[in-house]
């Protein structure tokens, strides 16, 4: 069973990014918004945990960067910016969401 994780919490101050990471499955994918959008800068210990992870695909919500003032060339090559119609999208297309808060 596929699922969307979602990752609201800065991998800086709480633990819910490494939660998430030990439980994925090939084939699910992981959304990052509010302060979870630090999990997903370059230059990071998060970087390589995202890289490693086979078979996962990986999203940033634009809004909560910008909202942040992160600017998207900081992203993490191959994770992906969506908006709001996006998060939407792929809550649909996959089975289950999974909230780690």
């Amino acid at each position: 069973m596929n699922a969307l994780h979602t990752v609201n919490k800065s991998p800086f101050e709480k633990r819910s990014f490494d939660s998430c990471m030990g439980h994925i499955l090939e084939g699910s994918a992981v959304l990052l918004y509010e302060d979870g959008v630090y999990a997903a800068m370059k230059g990071t210990a998060m970087e390589g945990k995202v890289k490693s992870a086979q078979g996962v695909r990986f999203y940033v919500l634009g809004p909560d960067l910008k909202a942040r003032g992160v600017s998207e060339e900081r992203v993490i090559d191959g994770v992906e910016i969506v908006d709001y119609a996006g998060f939407v999208d792929l809550a649909a297309e996959l089975d289950k969401v999974v909230a780690w808060v």
